[in-house]
């Protein structure tokens, strides 16, 4: 990656001590707020991985001009305060000496400095990423262990707990061997060994972390018995020692960002890395590792003859080939990219030549074995996907399809196609830390994957197959959530891969694998999460009552299906008022208008003596994957073509495609994606004669985790790379 130092230049990595000593700022109290101007603060607490928003104001409540600035803190001197910018949003530091740390934050009148106010706010840490491993499906009695990285030195620890998903009383296994390792130039990681019970029957166990009450984002699911057999992404990021299988970590060795600390040393301030997807041939038979742009070519950044590791340099501490402690190993030379900073490419993929020996040339795939295949109780073994150049999706094999990937970060995971033909911006970065803008690439036709848990940053170039045959679908290579257990995992479609790779190359590109089908382990670790509870004001309840009280009750007849209409919430738009129609869930042919009066409908199948006792369901249940037919798939496909462009021109929309309304899970649906912290132009209930499905999503990242705070950790944080390696920093993966 590209960074304020030339990654190629000879670097000098010196050892560097975090010395803890107090930064002597003494007393802290909150002055009291003059009559000129105060001060107010979103909050009085945070985490190292979060943001406090200050404002300045007048006795009368206008904005107040100020210059803020960080006048103190407890924390060590080498690791700062963190930093407030000129519009008083303030930074923590990225690692803390200790359990808390209070820091003075002060504001100034820009016209009167010697006019002041201060706030004391309290900061605490935060975990560096999520746990390692983010997700396992044990057999009874089964160990496995789990790492939590906090940004503490020196000091901290994590509180663990279990939860279950079963009835109240059942075992959910137990907790040994806790232990954390503390040191001045690290973060602080502790782990602890979980056993499922020996007598499990299928169920769901959450494994939290919490330091100083703060929770992690995101528990580590653990699913116990569900497939027959072990597994666990701990598999995919270990390092092999023989022709490696792929789903493996890897990437390419000159990933990283350096930069020069004040005394002009250099060191390694972040690191990248992603999945080894595929084994590809052309038609001379030369081998190639197949993954994404983004893990071999760097976005654009990397040069023909780069060494490609395996395992990536997130799993090896940040330490690249070249330097002293380095466990990585060369498995191919960077060959091949598409270019991204195109507008003539819509794949992001990358090839590299196989080093003799290197690579499985059965072109096998970590955990992709079927369950059971490696006898039971077993960790899931490797398996070659289909050969050839893939399935394609069409009406005929969506219905019913299920999808998989083995990836670094995830593991083997498994979910249904949510969206088709989506279009869909994607950002890119020269740097790890995504601080340096590279391009923003429109992809189009991509495979939208249901579920927050399909897939991570670190899991990018993981072939996506057919868990009925191993046919290869896609390769996925970015994703994003909304961080309430909704979320969506992109993948270009292999044909498309292929073809525009076989553009690179100047012939015919084609997966390596088996001829004979073969089944792949379905392991589904999402639920289906709650409706989103957005508030419906007052006037948009009482029009949709109104709608229903009014044209809602001219379309109740039972002989056509219609049984009768309420009001309610929209689940296609959260926020939006609906009419509630309510038809016979024995009949197929029921024809419900989209909206009446202006107002969206919800479709509810029940039965006239439920109706009666009130005792319908609450929502229309929702759809899994598409089941749409081709003549209704091909008209979607052609208002997605039609408003696509348009829609993306608005700054909150970052994805269109085709999808099935919730509201109505028997029509099809004109999927948008919405940036949650920017307000669309307009969110109409129906575009060229669809439904419209909003869904609100952080934008996609391509190499900070999904998860990653609004500050998130990075190794620039304690400048460090010893040759002993360093703590994993799964913030910057791909």
């Amino acid at each position: 990656m590209i960074s304020c130092l030339d990654r190629r230049s000879a670097l000098a990595f010196p050892a560097l001590l975090v010395f803890l000593a107090g930064c002597g700022a003494g007393q802290f109290d909150n002055t009291a707020q003059d009559r000129v101007f105060s001060i107010a603060a979103s909050s009085s607490t945070t985490t190292s991985n979060g943001e406090i928003q200050f404002s300045a104001k007048s006795p009368s409540g206008e904005p107040t001009a100020v210059v803020w600035s960080v006048t103190g803190g407890e924390n060590a001197s080498s690791l700062g305060e963190g930093h407030i910018d000129a519009s008083g949003l303030y930074t923590p530091p990225s690692a803390l000496s200790q359990d808390a740390v209070r820091i003075q934050i002060a504001a100034h009148l820009k016209d009167a400095p010697l006019q002041a106010a201060s706030a004391v706010v309290s900061v605490t840490p935060g975990f560096v990423q999520s746990l390692l491993p983010e997700n396992a499906a044990l057999t009874p009695g089964s160990t496995l262990e789990v790492t939590a990285e906090i940004a503490e030195v020196n000091a901290g620890s994590v509180h663990w707990s279990l939860s279950t998903d079963a009835v109240a009383g059942s075992d959910a296994g137990t907790l040994s061997n806790t232990s954390c390792q503390r040191s001045l130039d690290q973060y602080t990681t502790c782990k602890v060994s979980y056993t499922a019970p020996s007598l499990s029957a299928k169920s769901t166990v959450y494994l939290k972390a919490s330091v100083n009450g703060s929770a992690i984002p995101a528990p580590l699911k653990i699913l116990l018995n569900g497939s027959s057999a072990n597994s666990s992404p701990l598999i995919n990021q270990a390092a092999q020692t023989r022709a490696i299988s792929l789903g493996s970590s890897g990437g390419n060795d000159n990933d990283f960002d350096t930069y020069r600390d004040a005394t002009g040393e250099s060191y390694v301030a972040d690191c990248c890395g992603g999945t080894l997807g595929a084994l590809v041939e052309d038609d001379k038979k030369n081998e190639y590792i197949l993954s994404d742009n983004h893990v071999l070519a760097e976005s654009d950044q990397g040069r023909v003859g780069d060494a490609i590791d395996e395992p990536g340099m997130i799993d090896d501490g940040c330490v690249p080939l070249s330097h002293a402690g380095s466990t990585l190993r060369p498995v191919g030379t960077l060959k091949y990219m598409v270019p991204l900073a195109s507008v003539q490419t819509n794949v992001d993929a990358a090839l590299a030549s196989v080093a003799p020996g290197a690579v499985d040339p059965t072109g096998s795939i970590l955990q992709l074995a079927a369950s059971g295949a490696s006898g039971p109780n077993d960790a899931l073994g490797a398996a070659p996907p289909m050969e050839g150049d893939g399935e394609v999706l069409t009406a005929g094999n969506l219905a019913g399809l299920t999808l998989a990937k083995s990836g670094r970060t995830t593991g083997l995971t498994c979910s249904t196609v949510a969206a088709v033909d989506l279009s869909v911006k994607v950002d890119y970065f020269k740097d790890c830390a995504e601080t340096q803008p590279y391009y923003t690439k429109t992809f189009t036709n991509q495979i939208g994957i249901a579920g927050d848990r399909f897939s991570d940053s670190g899991d990018s170039g993981a072939l996506v197959v057919d868990t009925s045959n191993a046919e290869p679908v896609g390769l996925f290579f970015a994703g994003g959530t909304d961080g309430k257990g909704h979320g969506l995992s992109i993948a270009n479609p292999i044909g498309e891969v292929l073809r525009e790779l076989g553009q690179q190359t100047g012939g015919n590109m084609s997966i390596v694998g088996t001829a004979t089908p073969h089944p792949v382990a379905c392991i589904r670790y999402d639920t289906k999460p709650a409706p989103e509870s957005v508030p419906i004001t007052a006037a948009a309840k009482a029009r949709a009552q109104f709608a229903a009280e009014t044209a809602g009750v001219a379309l109740v007849n039972p002989a056509n299906g219609i049984l009768g209409v309420g009001s309610g919430g929209s689940l296609d738009n959260p926020g939006e008022a609906a009419m509630i129609v309510y038809i016979d869930k024995t009949r197929t042919d029921v024809s419900v208008p989209e909206t009446v009066d202006g107002v969206r409908t919800q479709v509810i199948a029940t039965d006239a003596a439920a109706l009666a006792r009130d005792a319908m369901p609450a929502a229309p249940d929702p759809p899994d994957g598409i089941t749409l037919s081709a003549n209704v798939l091909e008209s979607s496909e052609a208002v997605v073509q039609q408003y696509a462009p348009h829609l993306l021109t608005d700054p909150s929309i970052f994805g269109v495609g085709v999808a099935q309304s919730l509201d109505n899970p028997q029509d099809p649906a004109l999927l948008v994606l919405v940036d949650p912290n920017i307000a669309p132009r307009a969110t109409p209930a129906t575009i060229g004669g669809l439904r419209v499905r909003y869904m609100k999503l952080h934008r996609f990242h391509v190499t900070r985790s999904k998860y990653a705070g609004a500050n998130p950790a990075p190794s620039c944080a304690l400048k460090r790379i010893t040759g002993s390696g360093v703590s994993d920093l799964s913030q910057f993966l791909h």
